[in-house]
């Protein structure tokens, strides 16, 4: 199954804040032996945001969107999630009472009675504003939820906030609660040489001959301004444990017929 990530903010592509979920979400996927198939950048505007989660929806994939649910003028999500669905906007009775736990929780630290009809406590019932086929996505920190949709290619789209506190640990729950059975306990591992002043163009040949003949990915990182090995590609194989050392060695072996400078060797991988 692929997975993908929709990060959903003008701040992240003003540069006001620096985007920190695509690598969470690597760690977090690949924990479980999972990977990240790609990620969309989306600012603030509604009809991008909505035209992206109807593609999204209908993917089959599973999908997690950061960003932009809370209820102030710039969270357009939760709407345009709506409106890809083709569905209304409604209050998730779930949704409710957590939001409504939050405010006695706020209102006790505070020495404050609680006021459910004051108004600006009726406007955070706005957070639990959510499509009317919507999931909730429970929230560790402050009980305000996110939601999960599906869509009619057998996928789904995971609405968190953008606040990572937040976020990463409700992406944990849905990887764990909705797809386990799509992890991947084996051992992966990867391994590279670095290869001195070769050209890409001339190792093709040697990195399809690998990949056809051995049950790995063959994989190509060129550098053309290293401060220590100056032009250079690190050139690896990646997969199961089992496979990718002697798929390593044939590798090398086949860099021989090249006569290449080679550096150091790198391995990398879960465990």
């Amino acid at each position: 199954m692929n997975f993908g990530l929709i990060i959903i903010g003008d701040e992240i592509l003003s540069g006001k804040r620096a985007d920190k979920h695509l690598a969470q979400a690597i760690k977090l996927l690949g924990d479980r032996g999972l990977s990240v198939a790609y990620a969309h950048y989306v600012g603030d505007d509604p009809e991008r945001i909505t035209a992206t989660l109807a593609v999204a929806l209908g993917s089959g994939d599973g999908v997690f969107s950061f960003g932009g649910i809370g209820a102030t003028p710039d969270d357009h999500t939760r709407q345009c999630a709506a409106r890809a669905l083709g569905q209304e906007l409604a209050l998730h009775p779930r949704a409710r009472d957590l939001i409504y736990e939050r405010m006695q929780d706020i209102a006790l630290e505070n020495g404050h009675p609680f006021e459910p009809k004051r108004s600006d406590n009726v406007h955070r019932l706005n957070m639990g504003m959510f499509p009317a086929s919507a999931d909730i996505i429970p929230n560790p920190y402050n009980k305000i939820p996110g939601f999960s949709c599906r869509g009619i290619g057998g996928g789904a789209v995971h609405f968190v906030p953008g606040f990572p506190v937040m976020a990463w640990p409700m992406v944990e729950w849905v990887l764990d609660t909705h797809y386990a059975q799509h992890f991947n306990r084996t051992q992966w591992t990867e391994m590279s040489v670095i290869v001195m002043g070769a050209m890409e163009a001339t190792l093709t040949p040697l990195m399809e001959e690998i990949e056809r003949s051995q049950s790995v990915k063959v994989f190509s990182l060129p550098s053309v301004d290293h401060p220590i090995y100056g032009r250079h590609i690190e050139l690896g194989v990646k997969g199961d444990a089992a496979l990718v050392a002697p798929a390593f060695e044939a590798l090398k072996s086949g860099l021989a017929r090249f006569e290449c400078v080679l550096g150091p060797e790198l391995v990398r991988g879960t465990k």
